[in-house]
């Protein structure tokens, strides 16, 4: 059966009605995709959290105080974060790096903004603070982990809405990013419903497979007779 949609809304909604990340990270590797997972330890904070929309890149960097300097940008507490932040649109993802882990890149502040905005969550290449907080909120957040200690004297975003690179994989404006408890996964735009066409493929074919183990079925009969395992 063919899935169809109309816009970003009605396809994240199927996509979180019917899919999983590794679904579509297996499709991702068919076609030629084969290093768009960011790191293992990067996961959302609780494992029922799903982050799912355009990514909104967000340009980090170490700044020690906040003394005069020749830029500008030193001595304004927390650089452009905050421009950054109210600049999040409906259904986009906060996506930032380029920093050290030594501090707290996202907190329960910033959650509550993000939300205002319509915001689908935050991936932070570091760590997150205000657990507790977020939790309440239940707003969608993959960090390494929880740590209290601010930015605010330590590091400053320096641009947003421009290329960044996690891990090895290239985030731009507009991509999607995909994240449940068992990765966090970054799709180009230019393939995306290419990715998820077939991702939907390859759920109804992974049900018939399961279909066919329960009913007895060895696993290399399966996988020769579907091609999915």
């Amino acid at each position: 059966m063919s899935v169809t949609w109309e816009n970003d809304k009605q396809l994240f909604s199927l996509v979180k009605e019917k899919l999983f990340v590794a679904l579509v990270g297996d499709v991702m590797d068919k076609m030629g995709y084969t290093h768009q997972f960011l790191a293992q330890q990067l996961k959302p904070i609780t494992n029922d959290m799903v982050i799912l929309g355009r990514a909104m890149p967000v340009l980090e960097a170490d700044f020690f105080g906040d003394a005069p300097g020749n830029n500008p940008l030193s001595s304004k507490p927390f650089g452009l974060m905050f421009e950054a932040l109210d600049d999040l649109k409906e259904d986009e993802v906060y996506i930032c790096a380029g920093s050290s882990h030594r501090y707290a890149l996202w907190g329960g502040l910033m959650s509550t903004r993000a939300m205002q905005c319509g915001a689908a969550g935050a991936v932070v290449h570091g760590f997150h603070r205000d657990t507790n907080e977020i939790e309440r909120l239940q707003f969608p957040i993959a960090s390494f982990g929880s740590y209290a200690q601010d930015q605010g004297v330590r590091g400053k975003v320096i641009d947003w809405r421009v290329p960044i690179e996690v891990d090895g994989v290239l985030v731009r404006d507009g991509d999607i990013i995909y994240g449940d408890r068992d990765g966090i996964l970054v799709i180009p735009k230019e393939i995306a419903e290419e990715a998820f066409k077939g991702a939907f493929i390859k759920a109804e074919g992974e049900n018939e497979v399961l279909a066919a183990l329960q009913g007895g079925m060895s696993t290399v009969d399966a996988f020769e007779k579907f091609g999915i395992m």
